[in-house]
């Protein structure tokens, strides 16, 4: 083969988590829900993406399949229990079945060392998984915060946030700073050995976390699908892309 010939770059299998919701609105019955833009950015950054029922006993088989896990965000909460937080705050909404699978197959994938991207309450869940705690309610706890949970669109930023030098997140979107939407009223609290903060935003509410010290396990709290800043499109070029090794 002539060395100028184009390299074909085989597209990965990539299992995104879906949300859950019971009877009623979609259809009478529990139902499954996903924001079609978690896929179609997976697609555009060169993967094929799958969506995965919430079937724990299926969590090895799933594996087998997929070269990458995206744990997606959703109107819910992680139990503080599963991590000594206390008593649930006032707000908290817990999806008791999507946790345990989400749990299973993040713990499962890491254990694999499959990359992993978290986003929004897949970073928290990822935090969790890896030993760290959460902040229950932003406002109670952090004094002087940003509105976290922004009032304009989730397709315009709501604030930046600021990019720590010698992270993969650095490396990967390539600038100290992005500007990012926010929907969340958690965020994660303390890390455990295993990760690093890579990002915070000004009022130093953590934003980015990561795991040196596996390929590549990564945790946003914004929603990179919307594709707001040029460096969301490259941290699923770079999450596709390690999938594909």
């Amino acid at each position: 083969m002539n060395d100028d010939t184009p390299q074909i770059l085989h597209k990965p299998l990539i299992g995104i988590t879906a949300d859950a919701e019971d009877e009623g609105g979609y259809s009478k019955f529990p139902w499954y829900a996903l924001r079609r833009n978690y896929a179609s950015a997976i697609a555009r950054a060169g993967g094929v993406p799958i969506i995965l029922p919430h079937e724990q006993d299926l969590t090895s088989e799933i594996l087998g399949a997929v070269s990458g896990l995206v744990v997606t965000g959703g109107f819910f909460d992680v139990d503080p229990a599963l991590y000594g937080g206390g008593s649930p705050h006032e707000t908290i909404k817990l999806k008791e079945d999507r946790t345990q699978f989400e749990m299973s197959i993040t713990r499962a994938a890491l254990e694999r060392d499959m990359p992993v991207l978290g986003i929004c309450g897949g970073q928290q869940l990822l935090a969790v998984v890896l030993g760290g705690t959460l902040i229950q309610h932003i406002p109670d706890e952090v004094a002087g915060a940003l509105e976290h949970e922004q009032p304009n669109p989730r397709d315009e930023a709501g604030h930046e946030v600021i990019i720590a030098d010698g992270t993969l997140l650095k490396k990967i979107v390539g600038a100290g700073r992005m500007n990012v939407n926010s929907a969340h009223h958690q965020a994660v609290k303390d890390v455990s050995g295993s990760m690093i903060i890579n990002a915070r935003a000004p009022d130093s509410v953590i934003e980015g976390i990561e795991a040196p010290g596996q390929r590549f396990c990564l945790g946003v709290q914004w929603h990179p699908e919307f594709e707001i800043d040029p460096g969301d499109v490259r941290i699923f070029a770079a999450f596709v892309d390690a999938a594909r090794k």
